[in-house]
């Protein structure tokens, strides 16, 4: 095991007493609350109070072997001492929310006792208390490109050590938005589980690459092999992605918050801030000056965008909305009618010295769409993306967007025409249908994954 592993064997481990009690006290909280975080049930309040008790005396028990979180977990134990003796309405969490402050301590191995209530996305949409037990993943190259031009004060790279059943789902990140609070702050981190993204990535690309019959180039290979290497790489990947959202010519808010939009915009959206990291990794891997580390992951970086997306993303999830899934299939499609991915004689091969052209190109086209679209109404930047979109992947022979602007209601609101967009516009291809058939069981296996149990 290597040495990036072995740090949390100093720190609290996942078989630490008081860390069992405050992971039990709040699994049981979890049955006694609805989804809004409150425990409605005034029989139930006694019993809500023990539990409350067990987990700040465990919090306190834990608190002196995380002495650069002293602060938040003080007002952390104040927060549910508050909750508790209010009776246990809609739980309010802002005093310990604005007390941790993970990104100033991105230290590889720094371990953060997280408890509040919140939701877990792609987990549970109800706010109840859960409690995470991570360690920060920092290396020196990372460190070394985020000083330089990949500068991004709120990412936080984490693996898991442990958590409650709210993790124990698909749920990859950890963000301040979910956490249950009486009035919205501004946020300050963002947090990626980058060993759950690379042991899920590690498993699917195996049983895909087998599937499909594809030798995969060395550097891929090595994914499959390491872990550690794969960890890596995804904070690479992360750090240039989640950057990207704030930059660029934006023609909207980078994150769409509080709008609503045919979730094909979502997929540009995304799939424009993997494209960017896509590219900077094909730059820095051709940079000679640059820090050899860096380079070597520049290019494993390459590998686990276009296998993710077209393995992983495309067929992950339902097909209601799944703007991933379509970003995965624009991917694919647009790289095999570039001629540079082939399924040929039920064997999939992709010739690797032409794709970083290729892929750059995708990028570059969706540049195109933003930059234009800062002079176009709302309505026409929607009708050009869909048109980019549409070229590629082949829409719903239902679709009325697929008719143009003749058949849509571009008289009526904008919120006329997002509802003209069918859960399922771009349905999945013959080649997807029969390889999501054939996945399905190893995705659905991926759920709760981490990297210590994929090792």
């Amino acid at each position: 095991m290597t040495e990036t592993l072995t740090t949390a064997v100093t720190g609290i481990s996942a078989q630490n007493q008081d860390w069992l009690r405050l992971k039990a006290a709040a699994t049981a909280l979890q049955g006694l609350q609805v989804q809004d975080g409150s425990v409605p049930n005034p029989a139930d309040h006694p019993e809500a109070a023990r539990h409350v008790e067990v987990i700040v005396a465990a919090v306190q028990a834990l608190a002196p072997a995380f002495p650069h979180d002293a602060d938040y977990l003080g007002a952390c134990c104040a927060d549910f001492e508050a909750w508790a003796a209010g009776g246990f309405g809609v739980p309010d969490f802002l005093s310990s929310l604005l007390e941790f402050q993970p990104q100033e301590q991105r230290r590889d191995g720094l371990q953060h006792l997280v408890v509040f209530p919140m939701y877990t996305q792609n987990g549970s949409s109800n706010r109840l208390v859960e409690a995470v037990l991570v360690e920060v993943i920092w290396p020196e190259f990372i460190a070394g490109l985020e000083a330089g031009d990949y500068s991004n004060k709120l990412f936080v790279p984490i693996r898991f050590v442990d958590f409650t059943p709210g993790y124990d789902t698909n749920s990859a990140v950890l963000f301040p938005e979910t956490v249950a609070v009486g009035r919205t702050p501004t946020f300050t981190w963002g947090a990626i589980f980058a060993d759950r993204e690379a042991a899920r990535f590690r498993r699917v690309l195996k049983a895909a690459a087998e599937i499909t019959s594809l030798e995969l180039p060395e550097g891929a290979a090595e994914l499959l092999a390491d872990q550690d290497l794969t960890e890596a790489t995804f904070v690479m990947w992360d750090l240039i992605h989640d950057r990207t959202h704030m930059r660029g010519d934006l023609p909207f808010d980078p994150f769409m918050i509080k709008q609503r939009m045919p979730y094909f915009l979502y997929s540009l959206e995304e799939l424009r801030c993997d494209l960017t990291a896509f590219r900077e990794s094909v730059r820095i891997e051709q940079d000679d000056d640059a820090d050899p580390e860096a380079r070597r992951h520049a290019k494993l970086v390459q590998y686990a965008i276009i296998f993710d997306r077209i393995f992983r993303f495309a067929i992950t999830g339902s097909r209601v909305r799944n703007y991933d899934g379509l970003g995965g299939q624009l991917l694919f499609a647009w790289l095999h009618q570039q001629h540079v991915l082939h399924w040929t004689d039920t064997r999939l091969t992709i010739d690797w010295d032409e794709v970083a052209d290729a892929v750059i190109a995708l990028g570059a086209s969706i540049d195109e769409l933003y930059w234009r679209s800062i002079d176009r109404p709302k309505t026409a930047h929607w009708l050009a993306a869909y048109r980019l979109v549409s070229a590629t992947v082949t829409p719903n022979p239902a679709s009325v967007w697929a008719k143009g602007p003749d058949a849509l209601p571009l008289a009526g609101t904008p919120r006329g025409l997002t509802d003209q967009v069918l859960d399922d516009e771009f349905p999945l291809s013959m080649f997807y249908e029969a390889l999501e058939k054939k996945m399905r069981p190893v995705i659905e296996s991926t759920a709760g994954i981490t990297g210590r149990s994929a090792l």
